[in-house]
Formats: structure tokens, sequence, C-alpha cells
């Protein structure tokens, strides 16, 4: 797991676990959004307005409980043009969950999914542990099933409520790097910090000639 005081993800880690996907290609001026533990009505779709505004993709990692109880959302999410991936049923944090029932969790937000016209790259499927947090086992039998687990470079802390949105503004302005994969939250937690911080990081590295891309496995 990454401490979540970091928001750069440290060079050790990502040697630990090669197989998981921690950064885009860096040859490039592009950044890769993603946003966790949505879809929800109070952010979601302030979020998809957010990012049309700049010609912008993300990738929204999906609670399969949450696209079963607003599956009009996650079509929009679709019909935009974003990619979808995958973050458990119920939002298991895998330390601690036997491996079986982690990994029909999973399965289960997978089937949820397909219900969907979803894009042939959206029905590859890619999977972000809740959390951060998973056993080397549990992702063993995902890469198995032939999952891509996406972590991330820069996590933005938007979920920290006792931080000011400029003080993760401007640690995501000091450690981003092109190919970097930023991870924000579409969630009431996170709610308060996202509607500025986001839009701010937009504004800035669209103004520096970046684009935000979907990523490609």
């Amino acid at each position: 797991m990454i401490p979540s005081v970091m928001v750069k993800t440290p060079y050790l880690l990502k040697m630990l676990f090669p197989l998981r996907i921690w950064e885009g290609p860096g040859q490039q001026k592009k950044l890769y959004l993603t946003f966790d533990d949505g879809p929800i009505p109070e952010v979601t779709p302030w979020v998809l307005e957010t990012l049309e505004k700049y010609r912008a993709k993300g990738l929204f990692f999906c609670i399969g409980d949450n696209v079963r109880k607003h599956p009009e959302i996650f079509e929009k999410i679709i019909s935009a043009g974003h990619g979808i991936g995958n973050h458990t049923f119920h939002h298991l944090k895998g330390w601690g969950c036997p491996s079986r029932d982690y990994l029909e969790d999973v399965l289960k937000a997978q089937r949820e999914f397909k219900k969907y016209n979803l894009r042939p790259s959206d029905d590859a499927p890619v999977f972000r542990p809740p959390y951060g947090k998973m056993t080397p086992k549990q992702a063993r039998q995902l890469q198995k099933r032939g999952f891509k687990i996406v972590m991330w470079d820069i996590l933005t802390r938007d979920y920290r409520a006792d931080l000011d949105p400029q003080e993760i503004f401007l640690g995501i302005k000091k450690h981003t790097r092109p190919g970097s994969i930023l991870v924000f939250h579409d969630s009431l937690k996170s709610e308060k910090n996202l509607r500025v911080v986001l839009p701010k990081v937009l504004e800035y590295y669209t103004g520096k000639g970046f684009q935000f891309d979907l990523l490609r496995m």
C-alpha cells in the first residue's frame, strides 16, 4: 500500500511490483486521469461535464454496486468515450479478505459492467484495488484471468478533508511529469477538494500544452 500522505509513488515500490501499471508512456506531453469509487449522482456527472470542457478523457474505476444503483450515470461515462475499470463490487480491502471472496467480488463487478454496451477496449478487464491494498495471491489470480492492474504515479489525496485544495494542487504540480497517472475520487468524501482541484489541474496542464488521454494497455 502507498501511505496516504505520499503524493509521488516511490520508485522502489514500482520496482517491487513491475507487472502492475504505474504510469503511461512519457515520451509525449500526456497525462492520464483516473477516478475511483463512482459512479454517484452527486459527483460523477459534474466530473463528466468538467472533463468535456477541456476535451479530456479519464479512466473510471467503478464500484460494481454503484453501477447497479446508478446505471444511467455509468452509461454516460461510456457514451462520453471514457474508459471503464473495475474497483470491486463492494469496495473491498484485499488485505484480510479471503482470496476466493475477493476474486468473486471483482468478477461480480465485471459481470455487472458487461450488462452494458461496452466498447471492446472497455471489455478488456482493467482493475485497481481499493485502498491500493491487495495480496500477491489476489493479484496473480486476477492477472491469470487477463486483468491489467493499474496503480498510479500521483495520489492527489483529494479525500483528505484536512488538506486545503491549494495544498493538494501544489503537490500535484510539484510531482507530475509526462506519463503520470493521477488518481482522483468521484466520491462524496472527496467532493470538496475535487471540485476545486480538478479544474485547476485541467486548466494548468492544458495551458502547458498537455493532453489528458486514455491510458492504452
